[in-house]
Parts: structure tokens; sequence; C-alpha cells
């Protein structure tokens, strides 16, 4: 896998190495990112996505159907 070098405030980088209980904030800004992208595809899971909002909508009566 590719690497990719990021710069961080220092204060940023201990919060985040507190927040995830690491000691290098690498493996912290890891731990957080790869936290970020799995509770954004549970939430699509959950919920679905812009394409399901159509599957999952009220029939609206069509203009013959209304009285």
């Amino acid at each position: 896998m590719a690497k990719v070098t990021i710069s961080l405030d220092a204060d940023l980088a201990i919060e985040l190495m507190l927040m995830s209980g690491t000691k290098s904030p690498q493996d912290a800004v890891q731990l957080i990112a790869l936290d970020y992208l799995a509770r954004g595809r549970r939430t699509e899971a959950r919920t679905g996505d812009a394409r399901d909002a159509r599957r999952t909508a009220e029939p609206r009566p069509g203009p013959s159907e209304q009285g």
C-alpha cells in the first residue's frame, strides 16, 4: 500500500493520539480515518443512499387515479 505524508498541528496530533489511545501520531490518524470510513459504510447500509429514495418512497397516485 502506498504511503502519504501529511503535516498536522502538534496539538491536533496529540488530541488524536489521546482519543485513539495510541503512542504514534501516524497510528492515531490511521485508526481514526479507518473508523470514519467504516462508520460511513454502516450508515449507508442502514439508511441507503439517494438512489434508494425512489425505491422506498410511497407511490403517488397518477392523474387517472385522482378523484
